[in-house]
């Protein structure tokens, strides 16, 4: 029989230990109150005649209490009960009291450093985070299972977004933008009517984000293939008035003239509204809205040179940036941009080829956007190219009762991430523990996503009649449960992993990029496929594989890893554990042949993926760039740039910032040394900037920092 654990493990049955738990609690009691040793031994031998092949610790212990009872030792059994109250409360005490003063005191580091968008300095921000200490205090005591709770506390799995668990809101989604542009939607009670204009589609399209961002604690996506209509009313509404005004008075070209001129600057003053409306507006949790525009030209839409005048404002104005406080141009963390290559503009001499050279400037200068191939999607997604949603995860196909597929107004119920490496480590070079260890903490995810759905299940339109009601994800009814949408695999509920690499690398002694490395690594991404697979049938829901680009998550299973089990070469000693399937920064490979490589498990993580290059000095390499992303769109799905170029946010610099003689960040071209106000990228070891400070001014480390 295997006894499973408050944190999820399986272990060997082992009845000396009741008897110790029973004898204890006798020392406890009277002498006439304590149990015989034949008396012990018989409720030994009733938990055994159950011919279980598993049992919870619990439920043991439940036996024991019962048993106690019915042989009338009530003193003993209450003596039993006491301390297992006891030792639960010491389990489930309050956790929240120096979490929340290391808030606001500004010493919380962990949280300072878990979101791009928000800045826990801000009133509005610290009164969100104070309620999500709340809800993960909640949550870990009370709405966990308690061996749920424990796995995210030992670090074998990671359950995602605890700081919202206690209401029923969801991951992430994708915005059915079409539906609320064309049919009106309703905001805080109000009316809002199908636009007339760009100007004003601009306007209520990101009122609409920060509703929707508002009312979830992911991300959201929007299409802005569905402006493009927009853009044509006003090129209409204008041609009809300067028509009336002048027609047979001047020549029809300077009417053309003055219409497309009109065009042009609604055009620029729409996509400059949804750009500062996005980064100067802030939701009710205190952060600006994480959400992604997906830049997509589609062959055969009407309105496809309307879209393609947008996304080249759309990119013109995002590599310009926006102003600080200083007045300087800076590189705004949001919206994230995906821009999509397809046959049309793939830099093989399609019409729109000079889209993405623009592209590709502005990533040399602004990091985004990203990029997918359109054709590559489409062989992994049955034809379709969609948009990811805000944490880059993807949904599956899905078709509609009229059989048309459905990706806009689907979302993601929420991730649960294993930790591969620990499995490795505990697994200590043996494999068939290795498997076993696998899988029982495979069941353990399965466990905690189906807390996902459950938390979800029953709840009502009202809850954010945004989302349910008013079209950003359905058109139900008043009061109607959001039930039907979590099922069927309308909705995805997410599994992710971390560091392939380095369980590869303790099992087998190699890099996953070997060829013995390569077969162990695809065999892990097997039985994860399998285990969703698996999961999807038994219950209909959506489950889906998940390459997360949690870099925070990667950092904490390194973290908690290297406390429990020491300092180990090539994976607790780094700091950091690899994302997914990622190829450990440390390896000596070229961007294509590590775009070519990870594109394989890209493949196999349906449910999100994406992969990163990294191009020293952007800025000076265009042409390197635009080869890279030719190759992209013959080999990969999904990928962005990153660089070791420097940024001083307060000058614009784009160079190199150094590090002078008192171990500090400053920009050479004005003096600069506030680290807030610097874009340092050096992700070649996986340095945070803090690492090193503590460990001694001395000649050596500081030549050290600037090499790396």
């Amino acid at each position: 029989m295997k006894v499973i654990k408050r944190d999820g493990r399986a272990v060997d049955y082992n009845r000396e230990k009741i008897s110790i738990a029973i004898s204890k609690a006798n020392k406890e009691v009277r002498p006439k109150e304590r149990a015989n040793k034949e008396q012990i031994k018989d409720i030994i031998k009733y938990i055994e005649s159950l011919g279980k092949k598993r049992m919870l610790v619990e439920d043991i212990q439940d036996i024991i209490e019962a048993q106690l009872m019915e042989i009338k030792k009530y003193e003993l059994a209450k003596k039993y009960i006491v301390y297992r109250y006891t030792r639960a409360l010491v389990r489930k005490q309050n956790t929240t009291d120096e979490s929340i003063l290391g808030l606001l005191r500004n010493e919380n580091k962990e949280l300072a450093e878990e979101n791009s968008n928000k800045n826990t300095m801000l009133a509005s921000t610290q009164r969100d985070y104070i309620a999500g200490e709340v809800s993960r205090d909640l949550t870990r005591r009370i709405l966990l299972p308690e061996k749920i709770s424990k796995a995210h506390e030992d670090g074998i799995l990671h359950f995602h977004d605890m700081d919202y668990f206690v209401q029923p809101i969801f991951n992430c989604c994708l915005i059915n933008i079409a539906d609320m542009l064309d049919n009106g939607t309703v905001m805080n009670g109000k009316m809002i009517e199908s636009p007339k204009s760009f100007q004003v589609a601009c306007t209520v399209t990101t009122q609409i984000i920060a509703s929707v961002a508002s009312n979830q604690y992911g991300g959201q996506s929007v299409d802005l293939i569905h402006l493009g209509k927009y853009l044509r009313r006003s090129k209409e509404k204008f041609t009809k008035e300067m028509e009336k005004k002048y027609k047979g008075k001047v020549p029809k070209k300077y009417i053309e003239e003055i219409v497309m001129d009109r065009v042009k600057r609604e055009l620029s003053a729409g996509v400059q509204t949804i750009q500062y409306q996005i980064n100067t507006l802030m939701t009710t949790n205190g952060q600006s809205p994480f959400v992604t525009l997906f830049l997509h030209l589609e062959e055969g839409d009407p309105y496809i040179e309307e879209n393609a005048m947008i996304i080249e404002e759309v990119i013109r104005q995002r590599y310009q940036g926006i102003k600080n406080e200083s007045g300087v141009y800076i590189t705004p963390a949001f919206p994230k941009l995906v821009y999509v290559l397809d046959e049309h503009n793939c830099l093989k001499g399609g019409k729109y080829d000079y889209l993405t050279k623009l592209a590709v400037k502005c990533s040399s200068k602004r990091m985004y956007p990203d990029y997918i191939s359109a054709k590559k999607m489409r062989e992994n997604y049955e034809g379709n190219v969609f948009s990811p949603m805000g944490c880059r995860s993807f949904l599956a196909p899905w078709k509609d009762e009229n059989g048309k597929y459905k990706f806009e107004g689907r979302f993601n119920q929420g991730v649960v991430s294993i930790n591969l490496p620990q499995i490795a480590i505990v697994a200590d070079g043996d494999e068939e523990k290795f498997w076993k260890e696998f899988d029982e903490r495979l069941e353990l995810c399965y466990e905690a996503l189906m807390c996902r759905h459950y938390a979800l299940l029953g709840t009502t339109s009202d809850i954010s009649p945004v989302h349910w009601r008013y079209g950003a994800i359905a058109r139900l009814e008043k009061g109607e449960k959001i039930d039907k949408l979590l099922k069927d695999g309308y909705s995805s509920i997410s599994l992710g992993y971390i560091g392939i690499y380095e369980a590869t690398k303790l099992m087998t002694g190699e890099p996953h990029t070997s060829p013995k490395g390569h077969d162990f690594g695809i065999r892990i991404m097997e039985r994860l496929q399998k285990a969703v697979a698996d999961w999807k049938a038994q219950t209909g829901l959506g489950f889906a594989l998940y390459g997360t680009p949690a870099e925070s998550l990667c950092y904490r299973f390194a973290r908690i890893d290297k406390e429990r089990f020491g300092i180990i070469k090539d994976v607790t000693d780094k700091g950091y554990y690899t994302n997914s399937y990622h190829v450990d920064v440390r390896e000596k490979i070229n961007a294509f042949d590590k775009l070519k490589f990870e594109s394989e498990f890209q493949a196999m993580s349906k449910g999100g993926a994406i992969s990163y290059v990294e191009i020293p000095n952007m800025s000076h390499n265009l042409k390197a760039m635009e080869e890279v992303v030719k190759f992209i769109y013959d080999n990969i799905q999904y990928a962005e740039f990153n660089t070791k170029s420097d940024y001083c946010q307060v000058c614009g610099f784009d160079g190199e910032i150094i590090i002078n003689d008192d171990l500090e960040w400053e920009c050479p071209n004005c003096g600069n040394k506030d680290k807030a106000k610097m874009n340092v990228t050096r992700r070649t070891c996986g340095y945070l900037g803090e690492n090193f400070w503590n460990v001694g001014k001395t000649k050596e480390i500081k030549q050290r920092v600037m090499h790396l």
